[in-house]
């Protein structure tokens, strides 16, 4: 009987002694490749979303619903390709966030979003704001949480050496986004007093005006000198309450009157937005030790699309532990609450030791079979 293609290529193989050699050339690629893919939780799907953020200064959400929200959210339904629209109405402003249907094309998708908002903005009544767009994708979510709490710090310093600890992890490659959840911002306080005021003669719009006009920095230009150029930089940020105090606010009967003679400033925390505690629960072994709940700051942190979550995250907590050196006090301590990189890691690992038995398996099953 004579052979045909695939029984000569069959032929060849089960005489040839590079067969070995071949087979176990190949098991060698396809492990080493296995640790080349990147681990990621999240699936690297398409999935457009976006917020749509309106303005509407001095409205109520009534208003803000009856005469933005729902027209807007209406128009945005008819875009093809929109799969949910979910509205938000709040004082002063509407908030709409778009999903398009998994697979659209993201560029697309959004340039559809934008020419639709486009052409129906004399729509909206008058003192309402343009539509500020911000897009989101699946590596928007946080693959990495580091939650810092003490028992003998509070929300407000924990906050600033959070904010500190950020600045340095941003430092590592393939991190894209930051963010610190809870504790409360440094703030300066201004608070007039009317009487003082009023004797000297100055008004809160003019106050505001000249703190805003002083707080700020700008390029004026540049001279050149032995062959060398130099920038001239004129104005500074505001950063303390004596720089604050001191401000030039108005002129009474021919004198300058300052900042601290009609008001008090004061340097302390702002009014918190978001409220974080950490505690241990009674299962964990260190319940023993700090049975209670104790103020805290979380920094979520997204990473670059395709990076490895995994590598990642190794690398930032190899960096924090070094900052602990350094940078945080001996009293705050660091906890890992999230870590997309190691279940990631997990999950990869389970599937590639499954893969392993199946192809054991289907070996055995075949060498079983051919005798």
């Amino acid at each position: 009987m004579q052979e045909g293609i695939s029984g000569k290529i069959a032929h060849f193989f089960i005489n040839s002694k590079l067969t070995i050699l071949l087979m176990v050339a190949l098991m060698i690629i396809g492990v080493y490749s296995s640790f080349l893919i990147p681990r990621e939780e999240e699936p690297q799907i398409n999935v457009p979303m976006a917020d749509v953020m309106v303005g509407y200064p001095g409205a109520s959400p009534t208003e803000v619903e009856n005469r933005v929200a729902k027209p807007l959210e209406k128009i945005i339904s008819n875009i093809k390709g929109v799969e949910h629209v979910h509205t938000m109405a709040m004082n002063g402003q509407a908030m709409l966030i778009v999903q398009f249907y998994v697979g659209q094309d993201v560029e697309r998708s959004y340039v559809k979003l934008y020419d639709e908002l486009a052409k129906h903005e004399d729509m909206f009544p008058k003192g309402v704001y343009k539509p500020m767009v911000k897009t989101r994708s699946i590596d928007d979510v946080p693959m990495l949480g580091l939650t810092l709490w003490s028992e003998t710090q509070d929300d407000f310093q924990l906050r600033q050496i959070a904010e500190e600890v950020t600045s340095e992890i941003e430092k590592v490659k393939d991190v894209a986004i930051t963010k610190e959840i809870g504790g409360s911002n440094r703030e300066l306080k201004v608070i007039l007093d009317k009487d003082k005021m009023a004797e000297n003669g100055v008004d809160a719009l003019g106050i505001m005006g000249m703190i805003q006009a002083n707080n700020g920095s700008s390029q004026s230009g540049s001279f050149v000198q032995n062959d060398q150029e130099y920038l001239v930089t004129t104005g500074q940020f505001l950063s303390n309450v004596e720089d604050v105090e001191n401000l030039v606010v108005g002129v009474n009967k021919n004198m300058p009157v300052y900042l601290k003679q009609v008001a008090r400033v004061q340097d302390g925390p702002s009014t918190a937005r978001s409220y974080v505690s950490f505690g241990y629960g009674k299962t964990n072994e260190k319940f023993k030790t700090a049975k209670s709940e104790y103020p805290a700051v979380t920094i979520s942190i997204g990473k670059v699309k395709g990076a490895d979550a995994m590598k990642i995250s190794d690398k930032i907590i190899d960096k924090v532990e070094h900052l602990k050196k350094n940078l945080i006090p001996d009293d705050v301590h660091v906890e890992v609450t999230r870590n997309y990189g190691e279940t990631a890691s997990h999950k990869v690992g389970e599937l590639l030791l499954h893969l392993g038995i199946a192809i054991i398996a289907v070996t055995i099953l075949v060498i079983l079979a051919m005798g």
